[in-house]
């Protein structure tokens, strides 16, 4: 994998609550892909990441305030999971609005476990197939998605992942769709 993604710029946008597998190792599988990743939240200073939902895990900095950043200044975009993690960013509209422009731009999106929640505020799954953690499925239906069954999904430059078992095929098919 290593140099796939030289030259790319990927914005990991997460917030407070986050589950930090699906943080930490989306951003090591492509920062030794070559890109440079940046963490991307509500404001700045650092997050805390959680495990389980539950059990407070590490905290991380903050590259850029979602508010000060465009979908110009990245390539793709990664929106990990937890539950209160992506409940944080659909809130918030400026992070709603960040994941909009990206779909509409055409650039490549992926989201694990909870992550989709935000693609359904951001009103971009009608007429798309994903996968997600189980207990978000009706609001993916309701948003006009379908829902499968599978370890990742890309449809459309919008890959999803069910929950942190599928990490390395999540994490094999961003980089392939962000280098392609």
């Amino acid at each position: 994998m290593a140099g796939e993604l030289n030259g790319r710029t990927v914005a990991l946008l997460a917030a407070d609550g986050v589950e930090q597998v699906e943080l930490v190792e989306p951003r090591k599988a492509l920062t030794e892909a070559g890109a440079r990743v940046d963490l991307v939240s509500l404001r700045n200073g650092r997050i805390q990441a959680m495990n389980g939902d539950i059990e407070p895990a590490d905290r991380f900095e903050v590259d850029r305030e979602v508010a000060k950043v465009g979908v110009g200044d990245y390539d793709a975009l990664v929106v990990p999971g937890g539950t209160i993690n992506p409940d944080n960013l659909r809130s918030d509209a400026d992070a709603v609005a960040f994941v909009r422009d990206f779909v509409a731009a055409g650039k490549p999106v992926a989201a694990i476990c909870h992550g989709p929640w935000i693609l359904v505020e951001a009103d971009v799954v009608r007429g798309r197939t994903l996968t997600s953690y189980p207990s978000i499925r009706t609001d993916i239906r309701n948003a006009g998605g379908t829902v499968v069954e599978e370890e990742v999904v890309t449809d459309h430059g919008v890959t999803t992942s069910r929950n942190p078992d599928d990490l390395p095929a999540f994490c094999a098919r961003i980089v392939r769709e962000f280098a392609a």
